[in-house]
């Protein structure tokens, strides 16, 4: 079982962005995990939940912010995602990679510190989709899914994977 920490956006709009995820029915995106963005990806993220105490002193000292989705992205041609700007998001992500220190191969791996570009996937070739899907989900997700929301985050939400490639929430953690 893995974990990662993700945010997730308002309950109307996360309905919006799961609604058009299931246009496509290649898309198994939906059947793994919420739209979310990732902001502590699953590398140092151990069984023995070690880490977790950790996690909660870092939220518990960091205060609420503004993130805003944007225009859609890829990566490549394999994955579709929506942009997020946020200043204090990048803070977070490094407060709590530091914090969970896991080794510099997983940071590597799961694109941590420097590699990191925060984002809500939407849509990628590993969970079923085509090239030729991602490119038509792009052109569309610009006009569907607009406006794109600015919201305040006051929590982020721990995931667990239930069973392989399904993660559920595990808890939510509120920041200061």
């Amino acid at each position: 079982m893995q974990y990662f920490i993700g945010i997730v956006p308002p309950d109307e709009y996360l309905e919006r962005v799961v609604a058009f995820q299931k246009r496509w029915l290649s898309n198994g995106l939906p059947n793994v995990v919420e739209p979310h963005v990732t902001v502590k990806a699953q590398s140092g993220l151990t069984l023995d939940m070690a880490w977790l105490e950790k996690v909660k002193v870092v939220c518990s000292s960091f205060s609420k912010f503004h993130l805003s989705l944007s225009e859609p992205a890829l990566f490549g041609n394999q994955v579709i995602f929506l942009s997020v700007q946020s200043n204090e998001l990048l803070e977070l992500h490094k407060k709590l990679v530091n914090v969970v220190a896991p080794s510099n191969e997983l940071m590597q791996h799961y694109a941590e510190l420097d590699l990191y570009t925060p984002h809500l996937t939407l849509g990628q070739t590993y969970w079923g989709m085509k090239e030729s899907e991602i490119l038509e989900m792009k052109s569309e997700a610009g006009y569907v899914l607009a406006p794109f929301p600015t919201f305040t985050v006051s929590y982020v939400r721990v995931y667990k994977e239930v069973q392989p490639n399904k993660y559920h929430l595990y808890e939510d953690i509120k920041l200061a």
